[in-house]
């Protein structure tokens, strides 16, 4: 499922679509809803969404950062850099 995901949003990235399916995502992965919960993805879609404007997705973006070690956090952000670069 979690595959399918990546591939839909592979997709929707080239359609160049508004900053809330990457905001979905990051609840997704939240929360997990319909995958497993990952802190980490979820940050990168939120960051995802939030450098399309989304404005929830910086919320809980930092609500998210607070509960994540400086580690994760660099994880994250390295993920959102990569897919941004290859999308």
């Amino acid at each position: 499922m979690a595959r399918l995901l990546e591939l839909e949003v592979a997709a929707i990235g080239q359609a160049n679509m508004a900053g809330d399916i990457f905001y979905q995502l990051g609840l997704a992965y939240a929360y997990g809803r319909e995958v497993d919960a990952d802190r980490i993805a979820a940050h990168k879609w939120f960051n995802l969404a939030a450098a399309r404007g989304n404005r929830d997705a910086v919320t809980c973006r930092q609500e998210l950062a607070a509960d994540m070690n400086a580690d994760e956090i660099a994880v994250a952000q390295r993920a959102a850099r990569e897919w941004m670069t290859s999308h």
